[in-house]
C-alpha cells in the first residue's frame, strides 16, 4: 500500500540535510525532516522525537516568579551558592522523596541539570591525579557525552541491557579497576529506556565508588516518575530509589524541567553529599586555593560558566519545591499522563508486529512513562526510524544513546488525543508493507 507521505519526498530532504546514515541523525535533525516533511505533504507528524514537557509549566511556580520580578529581584546577581530558601527547600524535599539528608550548603541551583553535569565534569575529572575518564551506565542521554567533548574529557560507556542485576557490579568493576574512572554517570529512571535501577544495583554501584573512589552522579531528571510505585507522598517510603543509601561519593542532579515542565526557565539544583562536599583533594586544593570539592564546584565551575543561576527562576523553583514538600501540590498526579499515553502508544505498536526493545526491569516490566522503545523484526535502528518517516512517525535511534539494540526512542510528551487513531491507521499500513 501507498505510504502516508511520498518517499521520495523524505529522501530527497534527508539528502539535502547531508544526513549520510539516519541512524546517527541527531535529534535536532530528525526534528527537521519531520518539520519539513510536514510542511511540504500536508500530512501531520506524529512528533516522538523530541524528549520536551507537553503540559503547563507548575502554576506554583510561575506564580513566585512572576512576584519576584515584580518585587524587583532581576536588578541583582544572585548568590552564587543560590539562594538561601532554594537550597533549605531543596534539603528538605530531598528528605521528602528520597529519604536521604543532605544538608541545604550542599544543594546547589544551576541552570539546568545541562549545566550541573557541566560543572560536575570539570569538578570529578580535575580531583584526582589519574583519574581522567568518566564511565557511563549506557543507554543514557547524548549531550552528557558531547559535553565532555567540548571540555577534552575522555569516557568509556557499557549498554547495560546484557548487565542487569547481579551481572552489574562485575562490569562496573572491571572498567573501575583501571583506576582510571573519576564518576559514573546515569539517569533513573532512564533515557531513553524507561528502566530503573533497582536497590540491588545501586547498591552494587555505591559499594564499588566507595572502594575505588570515584563520585557517583546520578541524574534525577525524571524524578520519581516510575509509576509502578507511589511516591508522592512526602516523608514517607517508598521512596524514590538512590545511590545516595550506599556510597557518600554522590552528586545528585533534580531537574525543574520534566517533573515541574519548568523546562524554558533552566532551573535545577545539584545536591552534593555532606561528606564530598567538604572533602579536600590535592588536586582541588592546588588548583583552587585549597578549597574543598562543593566550593570548587560553586566558586569556581559555576561562577566562571555563568555567575550564577537565574535569580527568579531561583523562586520558582524553591516554591514548587515546598509546595511538593509540604504535601500541598501533586507534582505526580500532573505528570502520570506521560504513563497513560505510553500505555497506549505501546499497545498500538505492539499490536503491530512491534517490540518493545528494553522491556523489563529483571522479571518486572518496565514502567510506562516519558520514554519507551521500539524495535520491529530485524530492520535496522536507521531502517525503521527512516521507513517511520514515510508513515509521518519521528523518533530517534538508539544508537545517539549510546545503546548498542536496535531500535528507536519514543517521546510520549507532545502526543495529542487525536493522534492514537492516526498511529493505528498509519501502523496498520506499515504492517502491510513490512510483513
Amino acid at each position: 500500500m501507498e505510504t502516508p507521505i511520498k518517499k521520495e519526498l523524505v529522501d530527497k530532504l534527508i539528502s539535502d540535510l547531508g544526513i549520510t546514515d539516519f541512524a546517527k541523525a541527531t535529534i535536532r535533525e530528525v526534528k527537521q525532516v519531520a518539520a519539513q516533511a510536514e510542511k511540504a505533504s500536508g500530512v501531520e507528524f506524529i512528533k516522538m522525537e523530541m524528549g520536551i514537557p507537553g503540559l503547563p509549566a507548575a502554576q506554583v511556580g510561575v506564580d513566585a516568579q512572576v512576584k519576584a520580578l515584580q518585587d524587583g529581584i532581576a536588578h541583582s546577581y544572585p548568590d552564587i551558592q543560590g539562594y538561601p530558601e532554594l537550597k533549605k527547600e531543596a534539603s528538605r524535599f530531598v528528605k521528602a522523596f528520597i529519604g536521604v539528608d543532605v544538608a541545604a550548603e550542599g544543594c546547589v541551583p544551576v541552570t539546568g541539570s545541562m549545566q550541573g553535569t557541566y560543572a560536575s565534569f570539570l569538578t570529578c575529572s580535575q580531583a584526582q591525579q589519574g583519574k581522567d575518564t568518566v564511565l557511563f551506565i549506557d543507554p543514557g542521554f547524548p549531550v552528557q557525552k558531547m559535553q565532555l567533548q567540548v571540555m577534552g574529557v575522555k569516557y568509556e560507556t557499557f549498554d547495560v541491557y546484557d548487565f542487569r542485576g547481579e551481572k552489574l557490579g562485575p562490569k562496573l568493576e572491571s572498567y573501575l579497576k583501571n583506576g582510571n574512572i573519576c564518576a559514573i554517570v546515569y539517569s533513573n529512571p532512564n533515557n531513553p529506556a524507561w528502566i530503573c535501577l533497582n536497590e540491588q544495583e545501586l547498591q552494587a554501584i555505591g559499594t564499588l565508588a566507595t572502594k575505588y573512589d570515584c563520585v557517583v552522579m546520578e541524574d534525577l531528571a525524571y524524578f520519581a516518575m516510575d509509576f509502578r510505585k507511589d511516591l508522592s507522598v512526602p516523608f514517607q517510603p517508598p521512596y524514590q530509589p538512590t545511590v545516595g543509601r550506599y556510597t557518600d561519593n554522590y552528586m545528585l542532579l533534580i531537574s525543574g524541567s520534566k517533573a515541574f515542565s519548568y523546562a524554558g526557565e533552566r532551573i535545577g539544583v545539584v545536591c552534593i553529599s555532606d561528606k564530598l562536599f567538604h572533602r579536600h583533594f590535592d588536586q582541588l586544593a592546588q588548583r583552587y586555593q585549597g578549597l574543598p570539592f562543593g566550593l570548587v564546584f560553586s566558586t569556581r565551575m559555576l561562577y566562571a560558566l555563568s555567575s550564577g543561576t537565574s535569580h527568579s527562576a531561583q523562586y520558582a523553583m524553591a516554591a514548587m519545591l515546598k509546595a511538593a514538600t509540604d504535601g500541598d501540590y501533586d507534582f505526580r498526579k500532573e505528570i502520570s499522563v506521560y504513563g497513560e499515553r505510553a500505555h497506549k502508544l505501546k499497545e498500538i505498536f505492539c499490536r503491530h508486529g512491534f517490540h518493545v526493545v528494553y522491556d523489563k526491569d529483571l522479571d518486572e516490566p518496565v514502567a510506562d512513562g516519558f520514554y519507551f522503545t521500539i524495535g520491529y523484526k530485524q530492520m535496522t535502528s536507521g531502517e525503521l526510524a527512516k521507513e517511520l518517516m514515510y508513515y509521518g512517525v519521528s523518533a530517534i535511534c538508539l544508537i545517539t544513546t549510546g545503546s548498542h539494540q536496535e531500535g528507536l526512542r519514543v517521546c510520549t510528551s507532545f502526543i495529542e488525543d487525536h493522534q492514537y487513531a492516526q498511529l493505528e491507521e498509519r501502523m496498520a499500513i506499515f504492517e502491510q508493507n513490512n510483513p
